[in-house]
Formats: C-alpha cells, sequence, structure tokens
C-alpha cells in the first residue's frame, strides 16, 4: 500500500509570536526538523505543506528530505492546507495527517498508525492513557472529503462523523498529545 505523509506547516504561528517551526528545541533541533525526521523515520515520502513567502522554512523541510509544498490558501485555516496536501498525493491509499508543531511523537507511534491502514483501517489514531492524539490516518475512501476541506477546523469534522469507525491505538508516547502554540509549550 501506498500511504502518504502530509506535514501541515501552514500555519502563522501567532501565538508563539511567529516563526515558531524554525525555534530550537533543548536539544538545538528546530521543531520542524524534528516533527519531519519523526515522521520520516516511519515514511519516506513527506509532503511538507507551508505558507506562501516562508522560504526558510520551506528549505529546512527540504534539508530535512521532505517535498514541500506551497499552499496558496493557507490563510484560509488547516483543512485548506491539508487538502492542499492530500490533493499532492490524491493517488494513495491513505495519507497520515501530522502536525508540524508536534515534534515528541515517536517513530513508532507512526508506524503503528500506518500499519493499521495497511491492515484496512480507514480512520486511525493513536491514544495516550485514555486521550486521542495525533497523527491521524485517512484511508483512501475518505479522499474526496479530505480533499474538500477548507477553513480552520482541518479534519475534525470528518472525524465526528465517523467516530463509530475510528480505530484507537494505545500507546506509550505522551508527544501525541504535546503540540507548541506559545513558547510556555516549550518548558
Amino acid at each position: 500500500m501506498e500511504i502518504g505523509a502530509i506535514l501541515l506547516a501552514a500555519g502563522s504561528s501567532s501565538r508563539f509570536g511567529g516563526d515558531k517551526l524554525l525555534h530550537p528545541l533543548p536539544d538545538g533541533t528546530p521543531i520542524g526538523a524534528a516533527a519531519a525526521r519523526n515522521l520520516l523515520a516511519a515514511l519516506s515520502d513527506v509532503v511538507a505543506v507551508v505558507r506562501p513567502g516562508d522560504f526558510p522554512l520551506a528549505d529546512l523541510f527540504e534539508q530535512e528530505g521532505c517535498y514541500v509544498v506551497v499552499c496558496p490558501h493557507a490563510a484560509r485555516g488547516m483543512g485548506a492546507s491539508l487538502a492542499h496536501g492530500v490533493a499532492q498525493r490524491r493517488g494513495a491509499d491513505g495519507w497520515v495527517i501530522a502536525l508540524a508543531d508536534m515534534p515528541s511523537i515517536k517513530s513508532s507511534t507512526i508506524a503503528s498508525v500506518v500499519r493499521e491502514l495497511e491492515a484496512g483501517g480507514d480512520l486511525v489514531a493513536p491514544t495516550y492513557q485514555g486521550q486521542r492524539g495525533h497523527p491521524v490516518g485517512f484511508g483512501k475512501r475518505f479522499g474526496a472529503q479530505l480533499l474538500a476541506l477548507d477553513g480552520d477546523a482541518g479534519a475534525r469534522d470528518v472525524i465526528a462523523a465517523h467516530k463509530g469507525e475510528l480505530v484507537l491505538v494505545e500507546c506509550d508516547d505522551p508527544g501525541i498529545l504535546q503540540d507548541i502554540d506559545r513558547r510556555d509549550d516549550l518548558k
């Protein structure tokens, strides 16, 4: 099966104060690079979606080995960026949608989501201590719905509409819940 990985990195980082994904983690690795590396360790074909004019971030992702695309409608929200990323791999059998501001997700967790998709799961997400996290895997049958997304809700409504079909993969990975929105989240 061909599973596409979409790394969403087209936000404005307004709550962080700008350039969040270039900001270093305590070990010096930029937030976006850490997220890309974890995703690339599980899936070799990663499409990183960036906003127009974000050349430093695009360069960073290219250096990490991602295929970088600019979403011309990124300002409309995560849904537009997600749809743009999925459109780049519309022939895939499924997609793993990851957020670039979640650099602590283990590659083994991402691989477990991929395995569930390959085993026939159409909607897959990891859980940690009973809480659903990221990344979320979508089977091919959700392609049209993902391509139609727009606005800032991302795929939240798609997941909610098919909640009964969601395959939850328990993992020992608190990183699935840890996104970095503000500078305080780095602590």
